[in-house]
């Protein structure tokens, strides 16, 4: 009994004292002998490793190389609705994502004249068609005042107009290299399905993208060529809005353009 008594007083004791300790700041117990600190490698706890979600089939599918991918998507097209639809399952280009719709192609596919346009606006974004804004309509009295529309039916007088970028860019920007690039194998293979004996650049993107150039106010009105085809590079119609001085030369161009047809 006294034993007992011993060893519950001894507890009690020894739980005071360590009670005390802690209080007075003590926070580990003393060894008998000292540990140099400096010594020690400290390690971070490692956090318990998560098992990641497979990932979508697109995602593991992804190629490396989009603009190898395009023209692995682009090749293949051998009509024009064809390439239509490969263009509406690229998912690559990040810009697709903000589109309300893929802006293709209008006019006549018969026609000499193809007009190679930069990006759609709000306007072409709604209507899924380039040039149907302010630009577009002055763009279609420019052509019709040397006899050459969309709407016609004889290829003489037609013309087939695109774009660079079928997605329209946030807040209407400039396409940044990358996205021309990942672009340009759409552009070859539809001026190939179209055959146009003109192409016509308007604007910087365009010229960037058939000719590695930029600088389309030095470049408007010489002619080069593209993709084995003549091409004429001329300002915006959305740049002459803002310019009207210069619409003297695009006038120039647009004869230049009809000398070059006759």
């Amino acid at each position: 009994m006294g034993i007992a008594l011993n060893i519950a007083e001894d507890w009690h004791a020894a739980l005071a004292a360590l009670t005390w300790q802690v209080e007075a700041g003590a926070d580990e117990v003393m060894l008998d002998a000292p540990v140099n600190r400096y010594g020690l490698v400290a390690e971070a706890p490692k956090p318990p490793v998560a098992k990641a979600a497979p990932l979508p089939v697109t995602e593991l599918q992804a190629p490396s190389d989009p603009v190898a991918a395009a023209r692995a998507t682009a090749g293949p097209a051998t009509s024009l609705e064809a390439l239509r639809e490969a263009i509406a399952r690229f998912d690559l280009c990040e810009l697709k994502k903000g589109a309300r719709n893929t802006v293709f192609a209008d006019g006549n596919p018969q026609a000499r004249v193809l007009i190679l346009g930069e990006a759609p606006g709000a306007e072409e974004d709604r209507e899924g068609r380039p040039f149907v804004g302010r630009a577009g309509q002055l763009l279609d009295r420019m052509f019709a005042a040397i006899g050459l529309s969309r709407t016609s039916p004889d290829a003489e007088s037609a013309l087939y107009i695109t774009n660079v970028m079928p997605w329209r860019p946030p807040a209407n920007r400039d396409p940044d290299p990358a996205e021309i690039a990942m672009m340009l194998p759409f552009i070859e293979r539809h001026i190939a399905l179209v055959d146009p004996q003109v192409i016509v650049a308007v604007g910087n993107t365009p010229l960037f993208a058939l000719t590695g150039t930029k600088g389309i106010l030095r470049a408007r009105g010489n002619w080069g060529q593209a993709l084995g085809k003549p091409l004429l590079p001329m300002t915006h119609p959305a740049y002459l809005l803002r310019n009207p001085a210069a619409k003297r030369e695009a006038w120039a161009d647009l004869l230049s353009l009809q000398a070059r047809l006759r």
